[in-house]
């Protein structure tokens, strides 16, 4: 029994010996699992010195014990799972094997939204217009030309040149005029990664096949519209952690990737693009700072294509002949189609077929991934053309280091193999065999070495064989020497070649060279170029040759211009001198406004301020201009389907101007243009300072009404009150918050530049 007194400690109780004379507690702890802490509590039942949970707490965790299926487990009953009961902190310390926790993904290929690809209604013309006139040529005029129209329906644009004599030029009359080159409509579905083509397209082919020019229509797969899309496939490194734990991953000795790792087993696979063999290193620290390190070789190849992942054209039409001869000429029905698909990480099988009323082509491939050795390829076909087969068999093996590459490819055709290159000319034969090895070889401080063998026999069963050597090196200053050799098996003399290059940073850069060609005759060459900044300028070009041939001389300066590229030159020897001058560049119609620039190739954007003069663009970060006086401002070199930042600088607008939006991201299809707009409007507002009677300031929070707009706003402190929207005439009533009310008069000048400050104003 208790008494009224105190009670001592040396009256408690002595503790239980052990865990079994406790009996049955209730507990609510804070679950550790392999070191890492949780947020949420667990019930644990200690009963008779053992501790019991449920399944679902620990499947909850992340913890997936083998084979169990029971609805409470008490801990010490499984293999393998080692717990311990921390009285102090109150928490269950739990450790199982990392086979057992979750797996965890570092690095997401999972791939982003498509972008909102857009374009607006609109015209390019590119031109590039070229005069050259020749000492005993005499002298003529060419421009090449190519117009686009474009909007959401898709791009239809047509390419061309026209050509006139002028001065003793002798051209016959497929050379004079205008001749046209392609005219096609294309339309690209972004989420499906589709391109339709309809006009003049050239069929899709595969390193054993050829492709052909036809009049007709081709769908296509495009990786183009996701620049974002890796084809190929890239490493995955695996493993486990047991605790919480950091990972760097280093790449051919430098670090590209970091990560916070959990407890359980993780696949890595945030690798940078490469190419190539290489070496990963993956190293793990915990928190004492204990650290494992696993070396991992790779090889990487973008000859293959990602599981499940497929690539093809398929094309219909007739045979475009005499192109860039006549220019509506076509011939016989033609069809083309092409696959490749990624069978595995390693395989990617090709196909290739071709037909048409007198041919019929036929032909499979692949590319597989020998370990880390490299990929062999190979591919056979076999073609009927006019009642006469033949065979192609291609043979392949490509490897490449950051020390070593190495390439070999055959080509074998037998028979009187064809395909739709000689539908139009059936005397005509490809040639029998093409065989061709390259190496190259990184030797560090002692440079780069190259070489080459190359051998074909042709249609006709002539033979070239050909074999190239080179080697480079850097040296001091960022300069840079060049050694080559060449030689045509069958012949006794060798084309070498020495060549010296020293920069000169801003100035220019200065190349010396001495060389002997096959004729035995001895050459030395100097040469002296700058090049054209890429934000304009000017660059330049000065050549001289000589030796054992006559003295050789060139000069060219190129002037690059926001609205156009000029080029002037003159090349030649002593009495056979050529001059030339070319002027190229686009000009673009949009917003019913003409706008000129260098030439356009891909995407652009025409920003528009709503008519606002002078207001300065940034792309990127980067000042590039300020609009025009009907505000308008044409960036040129926007990439199609990356999604780039475009800002207006409001500061230097009148404070009277709003801009609802300074800043928006926006990608555009390729080959289009995109009116980007940032809406601005001119309000008329202006600052009131309103007192009363006794010239003291309104009482703060007010109730302003504005009796024209309809709008309400409060005083703020020192009575004052801003209002937009106003007439040249005014009034407002003031609801005071000391009771009463009162009303003010004023006007506004609708042509101020700022926001006026007008008071002291009586309201009464």
């Amino acid at each position: 029994m208790l008494g009224n007194g105190p009670l001592l400690a040396s009256g408690l109780p002595p503790p239980p010996p052990t865990l079994e004379a406790v009996g049955e507690v209730q507990l609510y702890l804070e679950l550790v699992v392999n070191q890492m802490s949780s947020t949420a509590l667990v019930a644990v039942q200690q009963r008779g010195g053992r501790l019991y949970m449920a399944t679902v707490d620990l499947q909850a965790a992340g913890v997936q014990v083998p084979g169990l299926t029971a609805a409470e487990v008490a801990l010490d009953s499984v293999d393998g799972l080692h717990s311990e009961y921390d009285s102090q902190g109150q928490r269950l310390l739990v450790q199982v094997p990392a086979a057992w926790l979750p797996r965890q993904a570092i690095g997401n290929r999972q791939l982003a939204p498509a972008s909102d690809a857009r374009s607006s209604f609109g015209a390019l013309f590119n031109y590039d217009l070229y005069y050259n006139d020749t000492d005993n040529g005499g002298s003529y005029l060419a421009a090449w030309n190519e117009l686009r129209l474009f909007d959401s329906w898709g791009t239809l644009s047509s390419t061309g040149q026209w050509r006139q004599a002028l001065g003793g030029s002798q051209f016959d009359d497929s050379q004079t005029g205008f001749r046209r080159y392609d005219t096609t409509w294309r339309y690209s579905d972004e989420p499906r990664l589709l391109t339709w083509e309809v006009g003049d397209v050239l069929s899709g082919a595969l390193p054993w096949t050829s492709s052909v020019r036809l009049g007709g229509v081709q769908l296509s797969r495009d990786f183009g519209v996701r620049p974002d899309l890796v084809t190929y496939p890239l490493p995955a490194f695996a493993g486990e952690a047991a605790v919480p734990s950091s990972l760097d991953l280093f790449i051919n000795g430098y670090k590209s990737a970091s990560a916070e790792l959990q407890p359980g087993p993780y696949t890595l696979t945030n690798v940078p693009f490469i190419n190539g063999a290489g070496e990963a290193v993956v190293v793990t620290t915990d928190a004492l700072g204990r650290q494992v390190s696993t070396t991992l070789p790779f090889y990487v190849t973008s000859s293959l294509l990602q599981q499940g992942l497929s690539d093809f054209s398929v094309a219909a039409g007739s045979l475009r002949r005499d192109y860039a001869l006549r220019d509506f000429v076509y011939g016989p029905g033609v069809t083309a189609a092409s696959l490749r698909y990624g069978v595995s990480d390693r395989f990617t099988l090709e196909s290739h077929a071709e037909a048409s009323e007198s041919l019929a082509l036929g032909g499979v491939g692949g590319n597989l991934q020998v370990g880390n050795w490299g990929v062999v390829n190979s591919a056979v076909s076999q073609s009927r053309f006019d009642g006469r087969s033949g065979q192609q068999l291609s043979l392949g093996y490509q490897y490449n280091s950051p020390r070593l590459g190495f390439n070999y490819q055959r080509l074998q055709r037998r028979g009187d193999y064809a395909d739709l290159s000689l539908l139009d000319s059936p005397y005509t034969r490809l040639s029998q065999r093409s065989e061709q090895v390259t190496l190259s070889l990184n030797l560090d401080r002692y440079g780069s070495l190259g070489a080459g063998y190359f051998d074909v026999r042709a249609g006709d069963n002539s033979r070239t064989r050909l074999i190239n050597l080179s080697w480079s090196k850097p040296l001091w200053g960022n300069s840079s020497v060049y050694l080559s050799a060449n030689r045509e098996i069958g012949d006794s003399q060798w084309a070498v070649q020495a060549q010296w290059v020293i920069p000169f940073d801003l100035r220019g850069t200065l190349s010396m060279s001495v060389e002997r060609n096959q004729s035995g005759e001895n050459l030395q060459r100097v040469n002296y170029s700058r090049a054209v900044p890429a934000e304009g300028g000017v660059g330049f070009n000065l050549g001289y040759a000589d030796g054992d041939r006559e003295a050789y001389r060139q000069a060219d300066l190129t002037w690059r211009l926001q609205s156009v590229q000029l080029q002037a030159g003159a090349y030649g020897s002593s009495g056979d001198t050529t001059r030339w001058a070319d002027a190229s560049g686009s000009l673009v119609w949009m917003d019913a406004g003409v706008f000129a620039a260098n030439r356009i190739d891909d995407a652009f954007v025409v920003v528009s301020t709503d008519g606002f003069a002078d207001v300065p663009v940034r792309y990127e970060n980067q000042l590039i201009g300020r609009t025009d006086s009907n505000g308008h401002l044409l960036v040129p070199w926007s990439s199609g389907y990356y999604r780039g930042k475009y800002e207006v600088d409001p500061m230097e607008l009148p404070s009277t101007v709003q801009v609802a939006q300074v800043e928006q991201r926006v990608a555009v299809r390729r080959g289009t243009g995109y009116l980007l707009e940032f809406p601005m409007r001119k309000v008329m507002a202006a600052s009131l300072h309103l007192v009363d009677a006794n010239q003291h300031d309104l009482p703060l929070g007010s109730q302003v009404l504005h009796e024209q707009s309809g709008a309400r706003t409060v005083v703020g402190w020192d009575g004052l009150v801003y209002l937009e929207g106003l007439a040249e005439h005014n009034s407002v009533v003031v609801q005071r918050t000391d009771g009463g009310s009162c009303r003010v008069q004023f006007s506004v000048e609708g042509d101020q530049q700022q926001v006026p400050l007008l008071g002291p104003l009586v309201c009464q």
